[in-house]
């Protein structure tokens, strides 16, 4: 997927009424009718249609519409009153009308209705911030069972109703699509949270406008042409010093493989050298399955000259992985933190001071939360994160004056200069442990060689997720998928796109 413009709903306001002379809605129901007939089965096949109360229900019914006059048969579906329609919506109701369209205030009996070939949700769009209460949720419910006693796709305008379109938080009921028509440009709610089990296959409409030019887009989702300028194929004439030196600083007691498995990924995604700094005073000399990593003490790592450093994959809270962090921090190279590390900055105020003293221009540090993590960075519920992820990871980025991968369905990356991002590849078979300590080292990796910090992070995170996404069109998960599987077929990835390949 290229990288898409994201809006959130307050900027697609402002556009909008920028492009108020121009028949925005009258254009949404041409490409969302469209589509419909694409997927929805041959003409006369029964289509199910739901009109809300506002401007959603507006785009509905002129896909009404424009189906009837394409010898479909739409039944359409409006418990709403006519006369409150905003006026757009008005106009779109009485079009519908002129046309000779009906409209029914319930459902078809279960067992007197026919079996729908495409159902329509037009119920409510982005503009939506409260939970959805009777009749909406009922009639919610009902349609979800209906599209799968029918096995029918279900098509979202705009935004699945009960999905807040800022943040993908689910609004109590909410359509189960299979397709998601949006208009103008991406929603963020659409790619991270909830929404992509709720949007299904994504597309956009841009509805004739340029909407960058009227609005440049805060936000975007992650496509190869944001890093494509680093994916160039190395020299004949280089060696291993050429492609930098990685460390790895954790590993614990009993935690010992999560610092091998992100040295793997380091080492297996190009850098030149990995060194790792293994906390355990009992852990091994080396690791008998990858015998090109340097296993180090860790005071002899931090003192290894190296071009890129991460802290935290099984690194524990002890007081030692505490002065190593600190030391960590005092260095001028890119620093990575995660798991671990994250914990010990969130309970250690120097900690958090010094990183927020680094130099980014010469020693940029990444940090990688999860949810409960991120929290705990933010001294605040789990919950609370979730309902904004985007605003909880620019809130980190700016604290630590740091990037941000706050992992989860759809990571949102973000920068201290306010610009956020989220990745739409992957899938749940990275819902696995060590999955994170791979993806901590396959960043470290590409910092190692040299790469800017933010197309470094950009680049990991998308390529962790096509990594998974690959293993599963093999056959290899989602369920059971294991983290080590991960590094090879990344760096297949990787390699990939470096020769133009994929």
């Amino acid at each position: 997927m290229t990288s898409l413009p994201l809006y959130r709903a307050a900027d697609l306001r402002r556009i909008e009424a920028a492009a108020a002379d121009q028949p925005l809605m009258q254009r949404a129901g041409y490409a969302a009718a469209k589509l419909a007939m694409m997927i929805g089965g041959d003409r006369g096949a029964a289509i199910l249609v739901l009109a809300g109360p506002g401007n959603n229900g507006g785009d509905a019914f002129e896909v009404a519409r424009l189906l009837r006059e394409r010898f479909f048969d739409p039944y359409t579906v409006f418990l709403g009153n006519a006369k409150g329609l905003p006026p757009d919506a008005a106009a779109a109701h009485q079009r519908f009308v002129e046309a000779g369209g009906i409209t029914h205030s319930a459902l078809p009996a279960i067992f007197e209705g026919p079996r729908w070939s495409l159902i329509v949700d037009g119920l409510f769009g982005i503009g939506l911030k409260r939970e959805i209460v009777e009749p909406y949720a009922g009639l919610i419910h009902n349609v979800n069972a209906l599209a799968i006693r029918d096995g029918c796709p279900l098509l979202a305008l705009d935004c699945p109703s009960g999905l807040d379109a800022d943040t993908g938080k689910l609004s109590g009921a909410t359509i189960l699509a299979s397709h998601t028509i949006t208009f103008i440009g991406g929603k963020p709610g659409l790619f991270t949270g909830d929404g992509p089990d709720h949007c299904g296959e994504v597309s956009v409409a841009p509805l004739d406008l340029d909407a960058q030019s009227i609005m440049p887009a805060a936000g975007r989702s992650v496509g190869r042409e944001l890093f494509s300028a680093q994916l160039k194929a190395r020299p004949h004439n280089c060696h291993k010093g050429s492609h930098g030196d990685a460390g790895i600083l954790g590993g614990a007691p009993t935690m010992v493989g999560a610092a091998l498995l992100a040295a793997r990924a380091a080492l297996r995604l190009g850098s030149g050298r990995v060194y790792v700094g293994l906390i355990d005073k009992h852990a091994p000399a080396l690791d008998a399955q990858q015998l090109e990593l340097m296993l180090r003490t860790p005071e002899k790592l931090i003192g290894s000259g190296l071009t890129a450093l991460a802290c935290g994959p099984g690194m524990g809270t002890s007081h030692e992985a505490r002065v190593l962090l600190e030391k960590a921090c005092a260095l001028d190279l890119p620093l990575v933190l995660d798991a671990d590390a994250l914990n010990l900055v969130a309970a250690e105020g120097e900690l958090h001071v010094a990183l927020a003293t680094r130099n980014p221009s010469v020693a940029p540090t990444v940090l990688t939360p999860h949810p409960a993590e991120a929290a705990r960075l933010l001294d605040c519920d789990v919950a609370v994160v979730q309902a904004d992820r985007i605003g909880a990871a620019l809130e980190l980025s700016t604290r630590f004056n740091a990037l941000v991968a706050l992992k989860g369905c759809g990571t949102v990356v973000a920068s201290p200069e306010d610009a956020w991002f989220i990745n739409t590849s992957g899938n749940p078979g990275l819902a696995t442990a060590g999955s994170g300590d791979v993806l901590t080292g396959m960043i470290t990796a590409l910092l190692a060689q040299g790469w800017p910090a933010l197309e470094a992070l950009l680049a990991a995170v998308h390529l962790h997720g096509c990594a998974a996404d690959c293993l599963v069109a093999q056959g290899s998960g989602p369920v059971g998928l294991t983290a080590g599987e991960l590094i090879d077929s990344a760096r297949g990835c990787l390699n990939a796109w470096i020769s133009g390949a994929a």
